[in-house]
């Protein structure tokens, strides 16, 4: 529930008041006469939409444009989430809630929809994973650097390995090696950061009796090593689902840019 609640919100309330009174005049004049996206009204919510999405589309830039006209990377957040927002919504009202009509108005539409859904998953998955992260992961490691840290587990796990007993080498090669010689992603951790590490650990305590004392504390640290690896399992799943959001966000945004711009000068031509 906390990751739920607005960081801003006024911003949230703010909003909100801005799409009843939208609604609201969209609600009275579409009953005085007919609604058409042409007229006065219409177009005026289609304007205000179109600089809406012409202002969410210079977030990435925010930095270059020194924080301006918004003054901080907070705010723009902000004014992305919930402008975008408003944009969705005034792009319904500039169609009078109507079925688009023709391939360039479904385009729009469902861009639109993809666009604000894709957005609103990004909000949450921004929120959720480091949480998740900060809740049940102890190792920390950058998505590029993941191989290497692996690299350095197999080594410090082969070390180990050299010299045990039997009984331990054979554990070692067939239980241990195989669940470092790779990165394992799963979507699972999504929902659960330590998903499977239970079941994956479990031959760890099922072992300890077969070995001498000697050989219990080799077995605790190699119980360390692929715990450790789990967790960049963990991390490389989390981290490579932030990146592919932006792959399911970002250019679907710049064609609906590039067809609202579009359609604005088609619009203007065949007026």
């Amino acid at each position: 529930m906390q990751i739920l609640r607005p960081k801003k919100p006024r911003w949230l309330l703010f909003s909100a008041a801005l799409a009843a009174l939208a609604l609201a005049a969209w609600i009275g004049l579409s009953t005085w006469r007919p609604w058409d996206p042409g007229d006065a009204a219409g177009l005026a919510f289609g304007i205000v939409a179109s600089l809406l999405f012409t202002i969410e589309l210079l977030y990435p830039l925010r930095r270059r444009l020194l924080g301006f006209p918004f003054g901080s990377a907070q705010r723009w957040l902000q004014f992305h989430i919930y402008g975008g927002l408003l944009a969705a919504l005034f792009v319904g009202i500039h169609a009078g809630f109507r079925w688009p009509s023709g391939s360039m108005g479904w385009l729009l539409e469902l861009l639109t929809l993809w666009v604000t859904a894709s957005g609103l998953a990004g909000v949450w998955l921004q929120k959720w994973i480091p949480a998740l992260m900060a809740g049940g992961l102890q190792v920390e490691a950058l998505l590029e650097r993941i191989p290497e840290h692996l690299a350095n587990l197999q080594k410090e796990s082969e070390a180990l390995a050299a010299g045990s007993s039997e009984v331990f080498e054979r554990f070692y090669g067939e239980t241990v090696r195989p669940a470092l010689a790779g990165i394992d992603p799963s979507w699972g951790y999504l929902l659960d950061v330590r998903s499977g590490r239970d079941r994956r650990l479990d031959p760890f305590a099922r072992l300890a009796p077969f070995l001498g004392a000697e050989e219990r504390p080799r077995l605790e640290d190699m119980r360390v090593i692929l715990t450790e690896k789990l967790e960049l399992d963990a991390q490389y799943s989390l981290q490579r689902i932030l990146r592919l959001w932006t792959w399911i966000h970002v250019p679907p945004s710049a064609l609906l840019f590039g067809l609202m711009l579009f359609h604005i000068v088609s619009s203007l031509l065949y007026m």
